[in-house]
């Protein structure tokens, strides 16, 4: 039996108004090297100096993960030769990074937590991008010197269930503390897994591989259960020691495998020296001050709903995981919405419908305060729980969110005068005398009958507590 042994390297872009060491802007996505200066194209003479807002939101990331955010932290020149790249170094921390230790906490699937530990997050200036067109190639390097803080776990994790439940938590976490936009898709949160396998019981780690630049959660499992896989097989065939290199790979996603892209480099052979363009990046007081001030952070709000709001704590970790379903959450209660009852709104029926219509929180047709009126509106019995989705299914197609118009132009008000309900009953009964007498003779179960009857001829109208209530009296 194996034991798989995971850390991952995740970089996330900070979403800073101008570059790591420029004035130029983060807006790559312009005509290409458009966003570019003697600094980020390393020309001679040009000098780099520090971008405080990207040090902010670094230490934002180190408060809260509970790591040790150094007041003085240096500047490493990391040496390699690639075409994006026109310093022929990437500078970055090494010898002490900003962020030091740290930790997250992951759900399981048995309701356990399991403590994930950061060695470090450091600064470091992205690369240009390299384009390839027939037989010829582009280089755009709007991207170079672009801020990411790139967040070092400690190698923590045992399968790829927890690789992902990490990822997604600190994913969560940046977008919450908005020191990044997360954009998957755009890069702006990608990710190295570093995979191996022992026997267990070893304590010795084994060969470590390197998976390069993967941007979803979906295919970090994938290419952790191919890896697993291929380094299991190579040890069961007895071709560990040939097959598995300390090496970096690429997932490969129409096929579904790791491919070698290069032998794994040890630090020596990057060259690391301090740069000597950088003085040491001293924090102010001012700066501690602004990176603390940060909202509540998901873990923080499971707990306040579990026990303030009285919600199950599997719907307040689904409610927190995205930080806009938080807020939404959160207005909805402003405008008088019951907490159990918006819990049940938001995540089933809601974001059922929107799923179904290819939307998501963010650009919901329906707003938060809207939903949390209809969901009042059903708490005090203006309307059925019926009701309601018919007016859900109404606003998803339609512009008007009036929901008191709305109520009354659909006809969806409930009835809850005694005599308007009574009337109807005593129809009912009247014309259903032998269901009665046999009811009265000992056949409960018909008292579900005479609901349905009342229900059915309001056409859903009545309030059915009311209707319970009233029959009961009526028939003793």
């Amino acid at each position: 039996m194996f034991e798989t042994v995971i850390g991952l390297e995740v970089h996330v872009q900070l979403n800073t108004k101008t570059k790591l060491f420029c004035a130029c802007p983060t807006s790559f996505a312009a005509q290409q090297n458009i966003n570019t200066c003697p600094t980020c194209l390393a020309l001679p003479g040009a000098l780099p100096v520090v971008n405080q807002e990207a040090a902010v939101k670094a230490m934002r990331l180190g408060y809260s993960i509970n790591g040790n955010v150094n007041h003085t932290s240096y500047f490493d020149r990391k040496s390699y030769f690639y075409p994006d790249s026109p310093t022929a170094y990437q500078i970055t921390q090494l010898t002490k990074a900003i962020v030091q230790k740290g930790e997250v906490f992951i759900d399981l699937a048995d309701g356990t937590q399991k403590r994930i530990g950061m060695t470090q997050a450091h600064l470091e200036a992205d690369a240009g991008k390299n384009m390839h067109e027939g037989d010829h190639s582009k280089v755009d390097l709007n991207r170079a010197g672009t801020p990411l803080l790139e967040i070092v776990s400690d190698p923590d994790m045992r399968n790829s269930d927890e690789a992902v439940a990490y990822l997604k938590k600190l994913h969560s976490m940046v977008r919450y503390i908005d020191i990044s936009d997360a954009n998957m898709q755009e890069g702006s949160f990608r990710c190295d897994v570093n995979v191996s396998i022992r026997p267990k019981g070893q304590e010795a780690f084994g060969t470590r591989v390197e998976i390069k630049n993967i941007n979803s959660f979906k295919f970090v499992a994938q290419a952790i259960a191919y890896e697993v896989q291929r380094q299991t097989e190579a040890y069961e065939d007895g071709v560990y020691e040939t097959e598995v290199n300390q090496e970096t790979r690429l997932w490969n996603v129409e096929k579904g495998i790791t491919k070698s892209m290069r032998g794994k480099e040890e630090a020596a052979d990057y060259r690391y020296f301090p740069d000597p363009d950088l003085r040491p990046l001293i924090v102010t007081q001012t700066m501690i001050d602004e990176a603390k001030m940060m909202p509540e952070l998901p873990d923080a709000k499971i707990k306040r709903y579990v026990e303030e709001l009285g919600i199950k704590s599997d719907d307040a970790r689904v409610i927190t995981s995205d930080k806009e379903m938080a807020y939404y959450f959160e207005a909805m209660l402003a405008q008088g919405a019951t907490p159990k009852t918006a819990v049940t709104w938001l995540t089933s029926e809601l974001l059922g419908r929107l799923k179904k219509a290819g939307f998501a929180i963010l650009n919901s047709p329906i707003d938060a305060q809207t939903l949390g009126l209809l969901v009042a509106k059903i708490s005090d019995s203006t309307i059925s729980g019926k009701g309601g989705k018919e007016l859900l299914d109404y606003m998803m197609l339609n512009e008007s969110r009036d929901i008191v118009a709305l109520i009354d132009t659909l006809g969806l008000a409930q009835v809850s005068d005694d005599g308007a309900i009574l009337a109807i009953i005593d129809k009912i009964l009247l014309n259903n005398s032998d269901k009665v007498e046999q009811y009265k003779g000992g056949k409960e179960k018909l008292f579900g009958f005479f609901v349905g009857q009342t229900m059915k001829a309001s056409k859903g109208a009545a309030n059915p507590s009311k209707v319970n209530e009233l029959l009961k009296d009526r028939l003793g």
